[in-house]
């Protein structure tokens, strides 16, 4: 099994409001996507920045081959995430709410609460090679902070101290929300084949991405790794130690190389999945983002990489 994560960055058609201003850069860009996704050949392929479902058909189109392609809702900007596979995808839900036991959190300045997460994560089951696997795509609420008036640059120092708490709030209620709907699934299921991949917006070691673990102490690389534990059932394993050294990253920012794309697995599928078997390079070295999204409206391809993994069973 071939399973890629992307952040295709403001997929919309020529003439809207965020996407290519013109048909010929539109096309540059969905010619940049599609050739990556050729070269990784992903089984399944769960996407985020979904602004029109007509731009990632072209996308697909272009990649070659027969999709099976579910959306879920879209935020404020208009942009959701979504799941293709070669197969049919089925039990098809979108998770929108925090679990029971958060509360509504505060967005901005006012008096606006939620407990809902800024974007609906989606969950699909796709039959594999390897039986059925369930699949959880997100894309938490980003770092990149927006001030009132769509602005992204702060009045000073306190408004930015501020907006970063807030979107920290929402972003780490949001991995609890994604990590609930995982353990539901790795409850109710003996042996839950599971993924969950997408843009976290925080790194390996950030405590919103360890949430999504589950119970801590036996990552892969650490000592606890190879011994079976009470915790297995429930934990999932986050692929990014796999990914050679020097490809660890799926973003530049700044000039800073970070890893906020992510693959998790569960107990059923962590040992299917080999050193250097989980990469980041089909298309390229992303140029250095920093933080004003518009500089990037004509841009070819994405500004962030894609995560593959391939996952093998053993050779008998």
């Amino acid at each position: 099994m071939r399973i890629a994560t992307w952040n295709v960055e403001n997929l919309f058609l020529p003439g809207s409001m965020s996407g290519p201003e013109t048909v010929a850069e539109f096309a540059a860009k969905a010619d940049a996507l599609a050739a990556a996704i050729g070269r990784m050949n992903p089984d399944v392929l769960a996407v985020q920045e979904i602004g029109d479902r007509a731009a990632l058909d072209q996308v697909l189109d272009r990649a070659g081959g027969q999709w099976h392609v579910e959306l879920a809702g879209t935020d404020g900007r208009g942009i959701g995430v979504g799941i293709a596979a070669r197969t049919p995808l089925n039990d098809v839900r979108q998770i929108t709410a925090f679990p029971d036991g958060i509360d509504a959190i505060q967005v901005d300045d006012t008096t606006s609460r939620t407990r809902e997460l800024s974007r609906p994560a989606l969950h699909v089951r796709v039959d594999t090679d390897l039986g059925p696997v369930q699949v959880v795509t997100c894309h938490l609420k980003s770092k990149l902070l927006t001030f009132p008036g769509g602005r992204f640059t702060p009045r000073d120092e306190h408004e930015r101290a501020r907006f970063a708490a807030y979107a920290l709030f929402r972003r780490t209620a949001e991995a609890g929300a994604v990590r609930d709907d995982a353990t539901g699934i790795l409850e109710h299921t003996t042996g839950a084949r599971l993924v969950v991949c997408g843009d976290l917006n925080d790194e390996v070691d950030a405590q919103t991405t360890q949430i999504v673990n589950g119970p801590p102490g036996s990552e892969i690389g650490t000592v606890g790794f190879d011994r079976t534990d009470s915790g297995d059932a429930q934990r999932l394993w986050n692929l990014a130690p796999r990914i050679p050294a020097e490809q660890r990253y799926s973003r530049i920012y700044h000039g800073r190389r970070e890893l906020i794309d992510h693959i998790f697995v569960s107990h059923a599928l962590v040992d299917l999945v080999a050193d250097g078997a989980v990469t980041t390079d089909a298309a390229g070295v992303p140029v250095s983002v920093d933080d004003d999204p518009h500089r990037r409206r004509n841009a070819p391809g994405s500004d962030h990489r894609p995560v593959l993994a391939v996952l093998m069973p053993p050779a008998r």
